[in-house]
């Protein structure tokens, strides 16, 4: 009889064990994939902030939040899924532990009084009444001990949910912040850190507590007969309120190639964040014609091209996505025939256009450059925005890289140091970097000037 209630309670935890191990997912394999997705996610957004400006020049954040939304659709569905799997197993592993280890203990604290003998009552009244009033006091011990257990449960839950209620209340302030600038950022309400004070910014700048106003406006042009882009004295201010070049008046109409020159920092790269609307317009006017359907105004590619997360036709195609693709009845031919103009035809051959590569680290610099030029073939804008964008292409294919996208009728505006480039340009907009500047047309001897360097 000793030896009955030892076994039952071994019996019985072996066997639930044993249930509790079949039966168990593989929590293992789940957390993997999660801490795979979770980090999947990680990557995208890094990737974004490291080349938001990029992004934003292209247009592309259709595509990066769809890449973003599906990322971290993936990783709800695994942590659901997981969280699915946890929720039967540990109401069972719960049962087990609860009901059937409980039952087995009472069975085996009953054993001895079913089975054991009748002691009759040979013990005294006294012996009774005394051994009744221990009985009473441990009840009442006993039951004071487990009500200041749960009084204790209860007090530890109340500080597990105030504490995280205070990390939910920290989430919550980052996300309303965030929200705060989206909305501040549309309304045209620019504030950093560090500013200039009302009477260093020679009145080009209007402050109002302490923030700069962007009073200049942004006029879009419907008329078809008129698709040049003017400026009319736009100031090229930084985020930090630096007064870069004072006041900015050009225009410049479609077959005007401009060569933009200059030292470094004097607003070459800053003007085409101007035009693009990456920076807001504190005083003057920008006139730009209104993007079409499917033909957009202006087209920037930066010196260092930004290789999206998709196959070799997502690379192309950029910012547009397969179905914009489809819908301008664009075929994998013409995608060949694209590739075939920036001497990329190679890679086409090679890869097919649906294997998706980390083209950011298979690609050189060279083809990465290329290959940005041939977004610019695809989506044949009205104006090119170029930065730097040759210069670590060849100048044989760089010299039909601007004869080509002349021919397409794409108006250039580059800023390079290269003088082979010169004579693919009809004006020139020179910067001293002193907030003075020139725009005016080139000569013969400067069209030429890589003969005389020569």
């Amino acid at each position: 009889m000793q030896i009955i209630g030892p076994a039952l309670s071994v019996g019985v935890i072996a066997l639930t064990a044993h249930i509790l191990r079949v039966v168990s997912p593989k929590f293992g394999q789940l957390v993997s994939e999660e801490a795979n997705r979770y980090g999947y996610l990680r990557h995208i957004h890094s990737r974004i902030i490291t080349n938001a400006e990029e992004i934003a020049f292209y247009g592309g954040h259709k595509v990066e939040m769809q890449q973003l939304r599906q990322a971290y659709n993936r990783l709800v569905n695994q942590m659901t899924t997981i969280f699915n799997q946890k929720l039967w197993f540990i109401m069972l592993e719960q049962f087990f532990m609860k009901y059937v280890w409980s039952g087995t203990g009472m069975i085996m604290v009953s054993l001895p009084i079913l089975t054991g003998s009748d002691v009759g009552s040979a013990r005294t009244r006294d012996t009774a009444i005394t051994e009744s009033r221990v009985s009473e006091r441990t009840q009442y011990l006993t039951t004071a001990r487990n009500l200041l257990i749960s009084a204790a449960d209860a007090i530890e839950r109340l500080m597990s949910s105030y504490k995280e209620i205070v990390s939910l209340a920290g989430y919550t302030h980052r996300v309303a912040g965030m929200m705060d600038v989206f909305e501040e950022t549309a309304q045209g309400v620019y504030c950093k850190s560090s500013v200039i004070e009302n009477d260093q910014s020679s009145g080009i700048i209007e402050f109002r507590n302490g923030k700069p106003i962007a009073k200049g406006r942004i006029i879009y042009s419907d008329d078809p007969e008129n698709m040049s882009i003017n400026l009319r004295a736009v100031p090229v201010v930084t985020p930090n309120c630096d007064i870069v070049v004072p006041k900015l008046t050009l225009c410049i109409e479609p077959g005007v190639h401009l060569l933009i020159t200059g030292p470094n920092g004097c607003g070459k790269s800053s003007l085409f964040r101007i035009l693009s609307g990456l920076w807001p317009i504190y005083a003057g006017e920008l006139q730009i014609p209104r993007p079409v359907k499917d033909v957009p105004c202006m087209f920037y590619i930066p010196q260092r091209p930004y290789m999206s997360i998709g196959s070799l036709c997502d690379q192309i195609i950029y910012p547009d996505t397969r179905d914009d693709m489809k819908r301008k009845q664009i075929t994998e031919n013409e995608l060949r025939s694209i590739l075939k103009l920036v001497s990329l035809e190679h890679i086409a051959q090679r890869d097919s256009f649906d294997v998706v590569r980390d083209w950011k680290d298979i690609l050189s610099g060279g083809e990465k450059q290329r290959m940005a030029i041939a977004r610019l073939f695809y989506h044949k804008p009205r104006y090119a925005l170029l930065d730097e964008c040759t210069s670590a292409v060849s100048i044989d294919v760089e010299s039909s890289i601007y004869e080509i996208a002349k021919g397409m009728g794409i108006t250039l505006l580059t800023i390079t140091h290269r003088p082979t480039l010169w004579k693919y340009h009809t004006h020139i907009l020179e910067f001293d970097g002193l907030g003075s500047w020139q725009f005016r047309k080139m000569n013969v001897d400067e069209q030429q000037k890589e003969l005389f360097l020569s």
